[in-house]
């Protein structure tokens, strides 16, 4: 007898999801879909508004990922306008954005996706969440992990007026010069995120690598997929999550192509399905060829897998050496391997606190100089940084008096989107046999969309601008025979 499995809601992750196991006669699993019902329209009502508001408008799509937004909408401005920040702004943003960096990944490992390595991917629900994370790595160790938190978080508060919505990006500049004295304080910040990020990796070494059953989990191939890989590199193809060029490698980690901002849309597209409202992108010159991976698949991957895969290395030394060492123990590069994205993440992590210390010691970063006064006419502009979850695009066309007219926002998630419905079918057939399963097998299943970090609060979308409410009927094979519902615009 066929049967249906439904994991609604997934949990631990930003947004609403859920996903549909369709299971045969004999018990195994014939489809699995990952369904976003939920969807945010901050594309379409950005239209009418002056473009100087989308730092502000467009952090308020997430509260988790706000800074991402808001320096992303700032540099699209940048563009916009045609003016150059001078030096010190372009520091200042960049400092926080370290600090947001450094944060946020810490949230992910230690509240979210990396609960299923420290607390085990069959603990009981009452044990996978930061409660269990503190009984396992010690009361001391959440204490700094909070603490570290709250140093990264008051630095956003200080340089961006606020932490969960920032207002400090401004065409051209920032609005805020930073004191001699907060210099100092956050010197010592990033002096103690170095020393806890290398522990966290040590930490990582000894629970996941060292322990058979998490390294085979890492290692095996139910949690693998090859394909194309996209990220954001400096001059010396290292890892940048503020300015850059994006580069593509292939599964076999080659240089696919390397572009401007500028000319993102030569190189992406956008796929739909009726079943989720979340865009499915793709590389253009390669095409949609439907949800599989390998050299002829257009699908990519961003986040921080995908950044080590697509660089030369890292531009910080401590950072580098685990660099070296992930991809030693992954057999080389590209990695495929998904749930690799949280030892990544660390190193990551890393990197930010390493950056903020070069950006704090910085003289230069006290410079009163912080804007150049846009004067060009607006018309187009196009702003990309790396968010924690992966590549993230903002692009804005305005009237002359600089009113938003088209904006099109491809976030992080949404890169990925193509990839976490695979690696969640793939973990279910793999996972499920002759209709076995328990609670645990299944949150392992949900391991497999945790890994990305996915949001998606700010990665649903609709095409062509229309929402509806509709009941879909599917067979035991998974194939919709008849849809109800009413769409409204």
């Amino acid at each position: 007898m066929s049967k249906r499995i439904t994991i609604d809601p997934v949990t631990r992750l930003e947004g609403h999801g859920k996903i549909e196991i369709f299971l045969n006669e004999e018990g195994d699993v014939e489809r699995a879909y990952f369904q976003v019902p939920e969807l945010r329209g901050f594309e379409a009502f950005s239209v009418g508004r002056p473009a100087e508001e989308m730092p502000r408008l467009t952090s308020k799509i997430c509260g988790v990922c706000p800074t991402a937004h808001h320096i992303c909408a700032t540099k699209a401005l940048d563009d916009l306008y045609k003016v150059e920040p001078p030096p010190t702004a372009k520091k200042l943003r960049e400092l926080m954005y370290s600090a947001f960096m450094l944060e946020d990944h810490m949230l992910h490992f230690f509240f979210l996706g990396g609960v299923d390595f420290i607390a085990g991917p069959l603990a009981s629900p009452a044990e996978r969440n930061i409660l269990g994370v503190i009984s396992k790595i010690g009361l001391d160790v959440a204490k700094k992990v909070i603490k570290l938190r709250k140093e990264c978080r008051d630095i956003i508060t200080y340089l961006g007026g606020r932490v969960i919505h920032p207002v400090c990006g401004l065409p051209g500049g920032v609005s805020k010069p930073m004191a001699e004295d907060e210099r100092l304080k956050i010197v010592e910040v990033a002096k103690g995120g170095i020393e806890f990020m290398q522990y966290a990796c040590t930490m990582f070494n000894d629970i996941v690598l060292k322990d058979k059953d998490y390294h085979d989990l890492l290692m095996g191939d139910t949690f693998k997929h090859k394909t194309y890989y996209m990220g954001m590199v400096d001059q010396q193809n290292k890892v940048n999550f503020y300015h850059g060029d994006i580069r593509v490698v292939t599964p076999e980690g080659n240089e696919f192509v390397k572009f401007k901002p500028k000319d993102y849309l030569r190189h992406i597209a956008e796929h739909v399905e009726t079943w989720s409202y979340v865009k499915y992108p793709y590389l253009r010159k390669l095409g949609w060829q439907g949800f599989t991976d390998g050299m002829d698949s257009g699908i990519y991957r961003v986040a921080p897998l995908a950044r080590l895969n697509v660089a030369d290395g890292m531009a910080t030394p401590l950072a580098q050496a685990e660099y070296e060492r992930l991809f030693k123990t992954l057999g080389g590069k590209p990695a495929h391997n998904t749930l690799a994205f949280h030892w990544a993440r660390l190193i990551e992590a890393l990197y930010a606190a390493e950056h903020l210390l070069e950006l704090a010691q910085d003289k230069e970063i006290t410079d009163s100089h912080i804007r150049n006064i846009p004067s060009a006419t607006p018309k187009e502009g196009i702003g990309i940084v790396e968010a924690p979850r992966g590549t993230l695009i903002h692009h804005y066309k305005t009237d002359k008096k600089g009113i938003i007219t088209e904006a099109n926002l491809i976030v992080a998630t949404v890169h990925n989107a193509a990839a976490i419905c695979m690696s969640v079918e793939k973990a279910a057939r793999s996972l499920i046999r002759k209709g076995n399963v328990s609670e645990g097998l299944l949150n392992m299943i949900e391991m497999a969309f945790r890994a990305y970090d996915p949001c998606f609060a700010c990665a649903t979308h609709t095409l062509p601008g229309v929402t509806g409410a509709s009941l879909c009927i599917r067979n035991c094979h998974g194939e919709i025979i008849q849809t109800l519902g009413q769409e409204f615009s």
